[in-house]
């Protein structure tokens, strides 16, 4: 018995604003949307990310994530130059002693969204 995949599902009260930031600044598709539902799927990548307006099972006051979204990627560098202008800044491209280059942004709901790359650090003796 094993897990094949992780879908996040994100709550929003603006589906199409949420839409429109996952398509436009970091470039996923639109998979699936269903306006009456309240619902959509997105995918980059093999990456998979659903969102949802929130229903009656749970209270909603904003995004109650209390972590991060944290996306792998082969260029950091590169992902940051693409979105630095077109989102929230959390904290800017750095490269992390534990061998990370990484930075994160705050997506349209305000859940935060870290894009990180392993890096080879120079051995100094």
């Amino acid at each position: 018995m094993k897990l094949t995949d992780l879908r996040p599902l994100i709550w929003t009260k603006d589906i199409p604003g949420t839409i429109a930031f996952y398509t436009n600044t970091l470039g996923f598709s639109l998979d699936a949307h269903d306006e009456e539902l309240g619902w959509a799927s997105l995918s980059r990548d093999g990456i998979h990310i659903m969102i949802s307006q929130p229903n009656a099972h749970f209270e909603y006051n904003g995004p109650v994530f209390t972590g991060s979204f944290y996306f792998n990627t082969e260029d950091a560098r590169g992902w940051w130059e693409m979105v630095k202008d077109k989102a929230k800044v959390c904290y800017p491209l750095e490269e992390f002693s534990w061998g990370m280059r990484e930075f994160a942004i705050y997506d349209n709901n305000g859940y935060i969204l870290q894009f990180g790359q392993e890096v080879v650090q120079e051995y100094e003796p």
